[in-house]
């Protein structure tokens, strides 16, 4: 059955925990969902309508037990921009095409590749993301009139700089007794939603107070419906698909990113397990649902799960629930929510900014001044002064550049040979010298992968190295994990170069390299007899193969054999040459 391991061992007596956690993610969710939309550009209605579509169908189809979907505030600025660019009806279209994007990806199992994107870059766009959010909340908090809005940050603060001088103390007011309430409310009464007391504390004061003087979600938006707006399909045609694909792919990517973060996150709680795949799935599914009923896009919120938890939730029915209750409020108290002023939703915006901010690790990173501070602060600058997508796209090629860099380094060629004073005669780098380096085999330890970073300093190592030309060439590659196809071109030409005159030798290969081998066509030109499992074996096979006369003489040895070697071309020497024999 689809449900089966996310309500393994469910009862009875289980149901009142999922209510009551229920019911308390779906009161604090109300005033979220509301300041998520107004400030992603659009109307409070929709944010509602994202909370109870979204919400139960993440939680029907997805894969975590915990995971409470809904709007959030990392998709803020992505979908203020499609809203001032393309306007709140190719916002809806973007949001289905997020969502055939999003149950694709878990249809093909590609929810795992998530956790390669690096944490200086989640951390940078994440810390962007809530210094853009909690400056965006500026002009509601100081109550500024008649500002423009803008994509641009800097163009934003512009505006709020300007109209400074149409600051309103009601507003001021407002904000900061719902602000201090949000402070205080966790402290006091950890049990207690603070959002939903600040926005109640503030909202009676002002309307008490001073009814007119401050802006009102019913001044600036109108009166929210009681009712789900009709079920309604987007015209879709190929030219707008095409021109939504690229805003539809980030808010994919990031929807994708931030539900599996926020199940993990439930995971870490809960000593549970999610299926990254399945959540994408249910994150597509409920993403392609909510934009026909005027939802903006949706994913898993990690404040919201982790409420839900701390509340006693056993199974996704929770989260079912949460957006139940959402439903029957806006049904029966929509109304009531046009008295909401805008000053009170600013400071919601804010402290949520400030939580999501990661300010503790984005200062750890910093305090590391290694190449990640540098990817940290150059994703954060780019979020908050250009776009996420420009962003991430060059913090990740910055990572890739980087962790190649990295990795060549690591990456190292050196000539070996057996250790005489260790009993396994241990093939050892440092024992290479002058006067101690067999002149007609030259063995080389190579750790590290052998890909397109690394691949040309391999070769060149290894040619400048035996430029005197030995007999016998012997790679020990029992410590090289990996192989691309650049490796292996610098491999086929020391092969090419080196055959002409000797034999090459492989010893301890990995499967992964083998297997690439095989498929270029290597593997059958070095000749799978000169492959071995054991580099003694290959020293065996090499020594057998050596030219027996120009060890006459010799005084390296090398191996343990090279003595006797020695020794015995000295003797038939001698007997040639003596009348005696």
């Amino acid at each position: 059955m689809f449900f089966d391991k996310r309500f393994q061992h469910y009862s009875l007596s289980s149901l009142p925990k999922d209510l009551i956690s229920g019911l308390i993610v779906g009161v604090i969710a109300i005033p979220l969902g509301m300041a998520f939309a107004i400030a992603s550009g659009v109307k409070p209605e929709y944010g509602i309508y994202t909370t109870v579509v979204a919400g139960i169908f993440i939680s029907l189809f997805g894969g975590s037990k915990y995971q409470i979907g809904g709007p959030t505030g990392a998709f803020i600025p992505i979908l203020f921009g499609i809203v001032m660019t393309y306007g709140y009806e190719n916002l809806l279209i973007a949001g289905f095409l997020a969502g055939v994007i999003l149950l694709l990806m878990g249809i093909f199992k590609l929810g795992s590749l998530i956790k390669f994107i690096p944490r200086p870059v989640t951390i940078g766009f994440t810390a962007g993301i809530a210094v853009t959010i909690f400056a965006g909340q500026l002009s509601s908090f100081l109550g500024l009139v008649g500002l423009k809005k803008h994509e641009e940050f800097i163009l934003n603060l512009k505006e709020i700089i300007m109209h400074m001088n149409t600051l309103n103390i009601y507003s001021v007011l407002t904000a900061v007794i719902c602000l201090i309430t949000l402070i205080l409310t966790p402290k006091l009464v950890p049990k207690v939603p603070g959002p939903l007391i600040g926005l109640l504390l503030s909202t009676v004061v002002a309307t008490l107070f001073y009814p007119s003087h401050v802006a009102t979600i019913g001044t600036s938006y109108g009166e929210i419906p009681n009712s789900l707006p009709h079920f309604h399909i987007p015209n879709l045609d190929l030219e707008t698909i095409i021109k939504l694909l690229k805003p539809a792919f980030v808010i994919a990517m990031l929807g994708g990113i931030e539900s599996l973060l926020s199940a993990v996150v439930a995971d870490g709680m809960t000593n549970s397990r999610h299926n990254s795949n399945k959540e994408l799935i249910g994150q597509g599914i409920a993403n392609m649902i909510t934009p026909l009923f005027g939802g903006i896009p949706a994913t898993g919120a990690i404040a919201r799960t982790a409420t839900n938890i701390k509340n006693g939730a056993v199974s996704p029915l929770s989260g079912i629930i949460h957006g139940a209750i959402v439903l029957l409020i806006l049904i029966f108290f929509a109304s009531y929510a046009s008295y909401i002023p805008l000053a009170s939703m600013a400071p919601i915006l804010m402290v949520v900014a400030w939580n999501m901010s990661e300010r503790k690790v984005f200062a750890h990173i910093l305090k590391t001044k290694t190449s990640d501070s540098l990817v940290l602060l150059v994703t954060f600058i780019l979020t908050v002064f250009v776009t996420l997508t420009v962003a991430v796209e060059v913090g990740l090629i910055m990572s890739v550049i980087i962790f190649a860099k990295r990795m060549s380094d690591v990456m190292t060629t050196q000539k070996a040979l057996p250790n005489p004073d260790n009993k396994h005669k241990r093939i050892e780098t440092q024992m290479v010298t002058d006067t101690h380096d067999c002149p007609q085999i030259s063995i080389f330890n190579i750790e590290g992968p052998l890909f397109f970073g690394a691949a040309q300093m391999f070769e060149k190592t290894i040619m400048s190295t035996i430029n005197y030309r030995p007999k016998i060439l012997l790679l020990r590659m029992g410590r090289v994990p990996f192989m691309d196809t650049t490796g292996e071109a610098n491999l086929a030409s020391i092969v090419k170069n080196f055959s002409k005159s000797g034999i090459v030798l492989v010893s301890g290969i990995n499967k992964q390299p083998e297997n690439v081998l095989k498929k270029t066509g290597l593997f059958e030109s070095i000749g799978p007899e000169h492959f071995f499992e054991h580099t003694g074996e290959a020293i065996d096979y090499g020594l057998s193969q050596l030219e027996k006369n120009k060890c006459l003489g010799c005084k390296h040895f090398a191996f343990k054999e090279c003595k006797k070697l020695s020794a015995v071309e000295t003797v038939e020497s001698k007997r040639e040459l003596s009348p005696t024999y």
